[in-house]
């Protein structure tokens, strides 16, 4: 038994480090892959900042011009109800 069991314990040791540098490699060859895929994705979405920096300067200039158009309106709903309140105060 006392030389039995040191052999097994070495079997299986043995077998654990190949099938760790298996996956090892496998996890290399992953990480590679993984790092392609994601240079790939880089560049294409490089290649569309111009369109997003297009589309953030458009919806810029259409908040700015909304903006206004409800200060204008809101500036003339001020004034027809200040003047209604002048003219009450004046009928008084």
């Amino acid at each position: 038994m006392t030389e039995v069991l040191p052999i097994i314990l070495y079997i299986l040791g043995s077998i654990l480090l190949v099938v760790l540098i298996i996956l090892g490699i496998k996890l290399i060859i992953t990480m590679d892959k993984i790092t392609n895929t994601v240079d790939n994705i880089n560049t294409k979405v490089n290649s569309l900042n111009g369109i997003f920096s297009v589309i953030d300067f458009t919806t810029d200039k259409l908040a700015n011009i909304s903006d206004k158009v409800v200060d204008t309106i809101t500036a003339f709903i001020r004034k027809i109800f200040y003047r209604k309140k002048e003219e009450d105060i004046e009928n008084e």
